[in-house]
């Protein structure tokens, strides 16, 4: 008898945990399809470091990039991106030119950044994280994207639209953006980190 109830016991352990291990969320199964990211009202953006006492914040104005969204098993879920380097924007023409450079993006002899998804997850409600691969010239890495699933609704032109928020944070160097210069009273020019934020508005493929 004892026995049994320690089977019991274990069998009811073992039950809990897979509970806990898929964390409950809305009913998104009218999400499931393919979508592309809506440019005019989306935007990728950056914010890096500067003279150790304050961020420069750019975005990147041309980009493509399409979801693959299953809003029953989320884990089927992926996105690609492709970014156009040659349009960032600091709001500043010469850093922004600078920027384009072989000091940092080289963007004549690498024009386009790219990221592919590789796993989905749902973390907790409407909060997924996406994992990846990051290619910056000629280096690939992984990537971490955390997103906040912000609606769906149809607008006023008949088309499905779905919003994600996001935020990553990356260091520089690790895709060989290593320029960089010294300050007189120490410290350096520009940070390494790059916390990277994402405003998306896609719409469904017909």
């Amino acid at each position: 008898m004892g026995l049994f109830n320690r089977n019991k016991s274990a069998a009811a352990t073992t039950t809990a945990t897979a509970v806990a291990e898929t964390p409950a969320g809305p009913d998104l199964g009218h999400l499931t399809g393919d979508w592309a990211i809506d440019t005019t009202h989306s935007e990728i953006g950056f914010a890096v470091r500067h003279a150790m006492v304050t961020n420069v914040k750019g975005r990147f104005t041309e980009y493509d990039g399409k979801l693959h969204l299953d809003g029953t098993t989320p884990a089927n879920s992926s996105a690609e991106l492709v970014i156009k380097v040659a349009s960032i924007d600091t709001n500043q023409a010469q850093r922004d030119e600078h920027l384009r450079t072989g000091d940092f993006f080289a963007a004549e002899t690498y024009p386009e950044m790219r990221f592919r998804s590789t796993s989905a997850e749902r973390l907790r409600e409407d909060s997924y994280r996406l994992t990846g691969e990051l290619t910056i010239k000629d280096t690939t890495r992984p990537i971490v994207l955390d997103l906040d699933y912000t609606g769906s609704a149809t607008d006023a032109y008949g088309a499905e639209r779905v919003g994600f928020e996001g935020k990553a944070v990356l260091d520089r160097t690790d895709w060989g953006l290593t320029y960089n210069a010294a300050l007189e009273t120490g410290g350096v020019l520009i940070g390494e980190k790059v916390k990277l934020s994402f405003d998306i508005s896609a719409v469904k493929a017909a």
